[in-house]
């Protein structure tokens, strides 16, 4: 049993370092897209529009406004993505804020609708948990509308007796579970990332009957 738990905390240990990682990461890939490809575009930007005030060819003016508005929409995006990668919305925002967050980026889509219900927020989740769960989630996401064709998908997110469920749901195609490793959709990930915190995972599909995952998370007080 000391094994166990030495290896247990061997584990935890290594998920938080590679959090620090990634985190870490993220920010310094927001900072260079902020300072060095921004700035440039910014640039690139400042020049079109001497060229378009310069230019009196209309038909060359008309094809600088057209770069000038690419490159201006390109910067818009990068400094969305900047701002993304920098803020760590995982560390200030809770779970149901994390999840509302994913749901309103898939619904504009307008692929398929996803749903999301929940019942009693717990506020103190620490960041492991908020972590592991939102990839999980966006992996889902990410199979559910690559895969399966489906035109809805629920998120279901409730805690019980010092347990978090969160059951999420596709109503597409299915597959058959047997083979999923041939399936190459990745969703044995799930599966190891939640064992690493204590969790169990349980994937359930049918051909023609969509896919449900449903995750348990023991809650620490």
């Amino acid at each position: 049993m000391l094994l166990n738990h030495k290896e247990e905390e061997h584990k935890q240990e290594l998920l938080t370092t590679q959090l620090e990682i990634q985190v870490q990461t993220m920010e310094h890939i927001g900072r260079e897209i902020h300072d060095n490809i921004g700035q440039k575009l910014t640039l690139a930007s400042l020049y079109t529009q001497q060229l378009s005030y310069e230019n009196k060819a209309p038909h060359i003016s008309e094809n600088i406004e057209s770069i000038s508005q690419l490159i201006n929409n390109s910067l818009s995006e990068l400094r969305e993505l900047s701002k993304s990668l920098t803020s760590n919305s995982i560390e200030s925002l809770t779970l149901i804020e994390l999840i509302e967050q994913e749901c309103f980026k898939i619904n504009a889509l307008q692929i398929c609708q996803v749903h999301f219900t929940y019942k009693l927020e717990i506020t103190n989740l620490n960041y492991q948990i908020k972590s592991i769960s939102l990839r999980i989630i966006q992996e889902f996401l990410q199979n559910s509308i690559k895969h399966s064709k489906c035109k809805n998908i629920t998120i279901d997110l409730y805690f019980k007796e010092k347990l978090m469920y969160l059951i999420l749901k596709d109503d597409g195609i299915g597959f058959n579970s047997n083979k999923l490793k041939t399936k190459g959709i990745g969703l044995n990930n799930m599966k190891k990332r939640i064992e690493i915190i204590g969790g169990t995972y349980t994937l359930e599909s049918k051909t023609k009957e969509g896919t449900q995952v449903t995750l348990l998370i023991p809650i620490k007080e």
